[in-house]
């Protein structure tokens, strides 16, 4: 296949299925119990310089829990797919936990404003960084979830984020047309927050996927938070609601309220007044470092944070405000 252009980004993961192919055979795919602490599973799973992936979308259904666990743990030189990254990127960059990003939308947290710190981190000169779209992401999620090195899409040709990109051009032996040849993209760890799990790893969750469910297939490793843990014989009940089965996940943590202060669909609203503290306390270094000792590195876990803003009085006001909105829809 002739290559008529290529991006000057740099691809930070092998995108070889085999070599995925490899590390999957090693899986244990017993129904054994998996469940374990947040503290435990980041301890165990996560390592410096690996590639990191988080799910949700936005701030819905975003394992912020987990990444206040990796910033405790001080892991560093992470890679990150920065895929409808929000508040988990405006976090992981507080704690300057990576140092290479593949971005599409980043430092924006939507209609809440541009996260000074993220923006920061990016402009330090300390993270290597290379364009994609989400569109783009989610595609080479999907080819890594396929088992093929790249899939095909007709987006990004002809912009500046092809030409910072890590993709390349190829004619279609097929139609002669020109396509981008997007390479697979399989993290070495990844998050991601569901509503309900059992023992095994057998997840639901309500609401849009997005890419989740392509994201669970191409990790390396998977840890599933989740609001609530339940019995594997209610996933029996009704298995068409389990939307990731317990073969892919190595690790099962129960977290109520690991999405706060993002939203958890009927669930949990945001919590607008503490993200909106966050925009306005990381413009001043030091009111900031004071805000997140306060919120991550001194408190000992979800549940002291949790506390620390209101504990279950604030959770049950949002809980009302999310049923309110679904009421008036």
């Amino acid at each position: 296949m002739e290559i008529l252009d290529q991006g000057k980004g740099e691809l930070f993961v092998d995108p070889d299925p085999d070599k995925l192919r490899g590390f999957f055979r090693g899986k244990n795919r017993k129904l054994i119990d998996k469940c374990m602490t947040l503290k435990d599973a980041v301890d165990k799973f996560v390592n410096n310089g690996d590639y990191l992936g988080i799910g949700g979308f936005g701030a819905n259904r975003t394992p912020i829990a987990a990444c206040h666990e990796i910033l405790r743990q001080g892991k560093k030189n992470l890679g990150f797919a920065g895929h409808t990254a929000t508040h988990d990127m405006q976090i992981l960059s507080a704690g300057e936990a990576y140092d290479r990003i593949d971005v599409a939308y980043v430092v924006g947290l939507e209609a809440r404003g541009l996260s000074s710190c993220s923006r920061k981190y990016l402009e330090s000169g300390k993270v290597k960084i290379t364009e994609w779209t989400n569109y783009s992401l989610t595609v080479r999620l999907q080819a890594a979830a396929m088992g093929v090195p790249y899939l095909p899409a007709r987006n990004i040709m002809g912009t500046d984020t092809f030409n910072y990109s890590a993709a390349k051009m190829a004619e279609c032996p097929f139609t002669g047309k020109k396509l981008a040849l997007l390479p697979a993209l399989s993290p070495d760890v990844s998050f991601i927050h569901v509503h309900e799990a059992d023992m095994y790893g057998n997840a639901r969750f309500k609401g849009i996927a997005t890419s989740d469910i392509d994201l669970a297939k191409a990790s390396k490793r998977l840890i599933i938070t989740c609001e609530r843990l339940i019995s594997n014989d209610e996933i029996r009940r009704d298995p068409s609601s389990t939307k990731i089965p317990y073969f892919l996940v190595d690790a099962v943590c129960e977290v109520p309220y690991g999405a706060y202060p993002g939203t958890m669909p009927y669930e949990y609203f945001s919590d607008e007044e503490h993200i909106k503290e966050w925009m306005s306390t990381e413009k001043d270094p030091d009111a900031f470092k004071e805000f997140l000792d306060r919120n991550i590195y001194n408190v000992k876990d979800n549940d002291g944070y949790i506390m620390e803003n209101g504990g279950l009085k604030k959770m049950q006001k949002l809980r009302r405000k999310e049923f309110l909105f679904k009421e008036e829809d």
